[in-house]
């Protein structure tokens, strides 16, 4: 499986991203000097997707084609749709429930055959939720140690509105579809639609 290795908080000062938008409490103390250049449309166009692609932990491919399902998506922008289906990634759920310290543990946590979706073991980290759906960790893992050190450093961390957790039973609803303003990442959306709409 493809995925991105580089230095996290390098990249995150390359970005302009904080590394709490990734799950990651550590700060760097570098900043990263773009010394008086001035970034082109193309440029900027280009760094939301790169940041938004670095955030969800998704490469060019997979990303492209959630940007082509988001263009034929009703009822919002494509940029909006993209972010939706972004967010609505099982990894991404699983993170946002507070059930692993960061995207890339909860890609994990799926590869490993821990998580069931209504009842049944999914083990494909982009699997798209929907409205509805019951998500828990399965019985044969939840006790393992593991799940009490995330729920250690995840406790205080608040769960999106559209979602709903139990962090005593490892599980949690999928109440609604999130809409751009309950999406709380630091991407403009409308750039990359520019970018893709080349």
């Amino acid at each position: 499986m493809a995925r991105d290795m580089g230095p996290v908080l390098k990249k995150c000062r390359s970005l302009g991203l904080e590394p709490g938008f990734l799950g990651i409490d550590k700060k760097s103390n570098r900043s990263f000097a773009r010394a008086g250049k001035k970034t082109s449309e193309y440029g900027l166009q280009l760094r939301e997707k790169q940041k938004a692609k670095f955030i969800y932990g998704v490469l060019e491919k997979p990303f492209r084609n959630l940007f082509d399902r988001a263009q034929k998506m009703k009822g919002s922008t494509a940029g909006e749709n993209l972010l939706t289906l972004l967010e609505l990634r099982l990894d991404n759920v699983i993170f946002r429930m507070g059930f692993a310290r960061t995207r890339a543990e909860a890609r994990q946590i799926v590869d490993h055959k821990h998580v069931s979706v209504n009842g049944k073991t999914v083990n494909i980290p982009s699997y798209t939720v929907k409205a509805g759906d019951k998500i828990e960790i399965r019985e044969k893992a939840k006790g393992a140690q593991r799940y009490k050190d995330i729920l250690e450093v995840t406790g205080g961390r608040t769960v999106p509105s559209w979602l709903e957790a139990d962090q005593e039973t490892l599980s949690g609803t999928v109440k609604e579809v999130p809409t751009r303003d309950q999406i709380d990442v630091p991407v403009n959306e409308m750039l990359i639609v520019e970018l893709y709409s080349k």
